[in-house]
């Protein structure tokens, strides 16, 4: 199987990292969206229930209490006991008034019916009946029957309108509020009915409900109180299609929702029991209209998700190739683009996990050289060290760098030892030969000789120089030690090469800025094998009784500090600086006359400093003479010091200051120029210093040096001129001006003016404006 490359492999882990999350947002937002259309629903409708039960038991809870007055009133306990004949009108017509004032509460109830069967009398809205007379009178009695003695009762509305000809509410049922009478007594016989038409029920129903999605109340039986289709009152709730009501029934919740099929069909019922009269209300909501809800987001998520999917793949296609082009890059650089040269492989990291490899090797190649070449470096640098040429800093840090740092740390006292080969007619070299002498001596000192003791041998000429070192302080343990370290390099050279070497010996010194002084010593050391011979050992000590050899090296880093000091024009630098000079030079001990050639030294190389910064000795000396031959004729240190100062150094300070004004001077202008043309902008001392060109925290030194002011309090003192000028000149608003200065608030603006002025900007207009009015027209 052929491997797929690191492109392929990208690609299809960018397609995986975007598809995959479009996918899972996509069906969770579908699904999620989908379940609160189904939650919200059934929220909805569990409100609708919740109110039209309100509405109900509130029209139910108005007929019970008057249906309560009526049956409460003396006048019915009055007429209980009575037959009511014609002869007992004033009764009949006190009752009728009753039940007509109830009615009074609520337009919606029918007729309020009184029936007493001991007394065989019936009242109602057409009259006064004798009860065995009444058409149904067994089917009015049997109400007594009804369980407890106030219920509601789903009823016939013909079975109280039997005399008339027509029904005239026009609604099959009628909803009865029954009341047992007497109230007071154990023993029933009589009834109190209040009835309201089933149909005027169906007012708290939206008419525009679908049969199957509306508000359906079933009594305790489980008959049909109320429905969009009035045919179906009276009937049982499977009429409609219910069949249901055997688990709402034994349902211990007085509210719920459940699933079921309405007409073959899949519904969501939401229902809530009453705890007025056990009536329970019904939403039935079809699942295919919240289907087709839910479908409609499907789709819509379908839609976006699929151009999510299209825009990601194209991201996820151009950003793998845009993260692949550093790699393709690389295989550019490294050469593994060639046509042929991947035939067989397509793994990029493999090939150029190869070619690092084959680096790593180049590398390790080129250490070994480097370290073969490491050596001629440090003996290059020890060479430059015995010749004087580098600070002390800089040898330290070079020392270390280049392995020595454990010699820096330890070693106390050292000694520099200079070997050089003595020819004579005895050995059988020729003086060609020497460079190969020297280097066998060389490699015979580095072996003979400890690494903790020595620095790397050098050839410096025609002789072998060596830096010898010891953790001991004493000065007589590291002469013996010195000693006997000489004396056995020069019994293994004269044995092995059969060659005589003498050795000079510098003093002991503690510091490694000594070295060149020390090579020096030992040099001079060497010197007086002319008078003493071949083959010996000789230490300075006993050449210059005991004393460091002279130095008379120039002070050449002093006069070089010098001389930035006097360019930077910094007059207290620089006199410090020459008196330190001078106190290098006069401390050396030299003769009168060897004291000209570094004070001449030091003439000169202020006159080379002054030309090439294009100043011309005219500039500082006005006199026909010559500064050389009036040095000269100065003899005593504080005349000389204070010469060259007031004579060179100085007049060259005050010229390099003047030029550094006129910078200044321009530098000033231009940033004062910015202030005054963009005053009323956000204005920055970073962002003038980009523009001129500056660091910010030169050109504010340097404004303030010219102006005596910060940046920031010049530019607020402009601001506040200008202030000034538009109060006395304009009829600008303190507001407006505020705004225009850059403040964020006029409150502050006034408090910074009064702060200023002593007064605010309205009261410096004030003044102002009375100060012209005194002014006399003439004047």
């Amino acid at each position: 199987m052929k491997q797929l490359s690191f492109l392929s492999k990208l690609t299809m882990f960018a397609f995986a990292i975007s598809i995959l999350p479009v996918l899972f947002i996509g069906s969770f937002s579908y699904f999620t969206s989908s379940s609160e259309i189904q939650k919200n629903v059934n929220e909805s409708k569990k409100e609708l229930i919740l109110q039209i039960t309100s509405n109900v038991e509130h029209k139910l809870n108005t007929v019970n209490h008057t249906l309560n007055q009526v049956v409460n009133s003396s006048v019915l306990k009055k007429a209980l006991n009575n037959p009511l004949n014609e002869n007992d009108f004033i009764l009949y017509n006190d009752i009728r008034n009753e039940i007509r004032n109830m009615q009074s509460f609520d337009t919606r109830l029918e007729d309020v019916i009184l029936l007493n069967q001991r007394q065989n009398w019936m009242i109602k809205n057409s009259g006064l009946y004798r009860l065995n007379e009444y058409r149904n009178y067994e089917q009015l009695t049997n109400l007594l029957n009804v369980e407890g003695s106030s219920s509601w009762v789903l009823n016939p509305s013909s079975l109280f309108y039997s005399e008339e000809s027509i029904n005239v509410t026009g609604c099959k049922y009628s909803i009865s509020l029954i009341k047992k009478l007497p109230t007071t007594k154990l023993q029933k016989y009589g009834l109190a009915l209040a009835n309201i038409p089933a149909c005027s029920l169906q007012d708290f129903i939206n008419p525009d409900m679908q049969p199957l999605d509306s508000i359906m109340v079933l009594d305790k039986s489980g008959r049909i109180l109320l429905h969009p289709d009035r045919n179906l009152i009276g009937e049982p709730a499977a009429a409609a299609g219910f069949t249901g009501f055997e688990q709402i029934a034994a349902a211990a919740e007085p509210s719920g929702q459940f699933k079921t099929k309405l007409n073959e069909a899949d519904y969501s019922i939401t229902y809530m029991r009453s705890q007025l009269n056990g009536w329970i209300y019904l939403s039935a909501t079809s699942i295919k209209s919240l289907t087709r809800e839910s479908g409609k987001i499907g789709t819509y998520t379908v839609f976006v998700c699929t151009f999510m999917l299209l825009l990601s793949v194209l991201l996820a296609w151009l950003g793998s190739r845009r993260m692949y082009t550093p790699i393709e890059r690389l295989l550019t650089q490294i050469g593994l683009r060639r046509p042929g040269l991947r035939a067989g492989r397509t793994d990029e990291f493999q090939l150029i996990g190869e070619q690092v490899h084959s680096l790593f090797q180049s590398k390790s190649q080129l250490e070994k050289e480097v370290s073969q070449h490491l050596g001629q470096v440090r003996t290059f640098f020890l060479i430059q060290a015995f010749g004087g040429n580098l600070r002390r800093r800089e040898l330290i840090e070079e020392l270390e760098q280049y392995g020595y740092g454990k010699q820096v740390k330890e070693w106390k006292t050292m000694a520099v030892i200079t070997l050089s080969i003595d020819f004579s007619e005895e050995n059988s070299y020729e003086k060609k030969d020497l460079n190969l002498l020297l280097f066998a001596a060389h490699n015979m000192t580095q072996e003979l000789v400890s690494v903790q003791h020595r620095l790397t041998p050098v050839l410096m000429g025609h002789a072998l120089a060596v830096v010898i070192g010891s953790e001991d302080e004493g000065t007589e343990s590291f002469h013996r030690m010195l000693y006997a370290l000489t004396e056995k390099l020069q019994q293994e050279i004269n044995e092995v090469l059969k060659l005589q070497v003498s050795i000079g010996l510098s003093l002991p010194f503690h510091s490694f800025d000594k070295m060149s002084i020390a090579y020096r010593e030992s040099l001079e050391a060497l010197k007086h094998r002319i008078t003493l011979g071949k083959g010996i050992i000789i230490q300075y000590e006993n050449l210059n009784s005991g004393k460091h050899y002279l130095n008379l090296n120039y002070p050449t880093h002093t006069e070089n500090d010098l001389m930035d000091a006097i360019k930077l024009a910094d007059s207290d630098k620089a006199k410090e600086l020459l008196h330190k000079l001078f106190k290098c030079i006069f401390s050396l001990g030299l003769s009168p006359q060897e004291y000209q050639i570094p004070l001449t030294r030091l003439l000169n190389n202020t006159l080379i400093m002054m030309q090439e910064s294009g100043i011309t000795l005219n500039q500082i000396y006005h006199a026909s003479g010559s500064l050389f031959e009036e040095l000269t004729d100065l003899h005593i240190v504080a005349e000389i010091e204070d010469w060259f100062w007031t004579i060179v150094i100085q007049p060259v300070i005050v010229i390099f200051h003047s030029r550094q004004n006129a910078q200044y001077h321009n530098i000033s202008e231009k940033l004062i120029d910015i202030v005054q043309h963009e005053y009323d902008q956000d204005l920055t001392l970073e962002e003038c210093a980009s523009r001129l060109h500056y660091n910010a925290n030169y050109i504010s030194s340097v404004f303030r040096k010219e102006t005596q002011y910060y940046f920031s309090d010049y530019l607020i003192m402009y601001r506040f001129k200008m202030a000034k000028k538009w109060l006395e000149e304009t009829d600008m608003p303190v507001k407006d001006i505020a705004s225009r200065l850059r403040y964020n608030n006029s409150q502050n603006f006034i408090r910074s003016f009064r702060k200023q002025e002593g007064m605010t900007p309205g009261q410096y207009r004030d003044s102002f404006h009375t100060k012209l009015r005194a002014v006399p027209d003439d004047e």
